[in-house]
């Protein structure tokens, strides 16, 4: 699967964050694995721990594999002066995780984000591509359920 990837770029450095966003986007778990952070090695001629120091550095970027969707809410001040850490907690509850963890069925990863900004939409939260604002527990309960009727 990399290799289909890395040939879309040129070997140079300046390709590791395209590489690595690539990579991540055609995973079906959301995240870079050591398999392919030792094909991008090979291919830029880089050392590992170049690539592993992007990864943490950036939160885009995961090393463990993360649900089918993954969900990213801002905690921005903007977020959390409308109310982002009572729907943190609702969203806790509701898929019954704490930030960083994904559901057992492998549909829901929670995270949390610095800023989407969409700050005139706060609370403000992200699902894989898909933005949602102005949040309230009922409009969690209505996009979860509809997230897992679409699975």
């Amino acid at each position: 699967m990399y290799q289909e990837i890395l040939k879309k770029y040129e070997p140079t450095k300046d390709n590791l964050i395209y590489i690595l966003h690539d990579i991540q986007d055609n995973d079906p778990q959301h995240y870079v694995s050591e398999s392919a952070v030792q094909s991008v090695s090979e291919y830029l001629r880089i050392p590992v721990n170049h690539i592993y120091g992007v990864l943490t550095f950036y939160t885009m970027y995961s090393t463990t594999p993360r649900g089918k969707n993954v969900i990213r809410l801002c905690e921005s001040p903007p977020c959390y002066l409308r109310g982002s850490d009572n729907i943190l907690a609702k969203l806790k509850n509701t898929l019954g995780i704490k930030t960083g963890e994904t559901t057992s069925d492998g549909l829901f990863t929670l995270e949390l984000c610095a800023c989407l900004g969409l700050c005139g939409n706060a609370p403000v939260m992200m699902i894989n591509d898909d933005f949602y604002g102005d949040l309230t527990d009922d409009k969690i309960d209505q996009i979860i359920h509809n997230i897992r009727e679409a699975k």
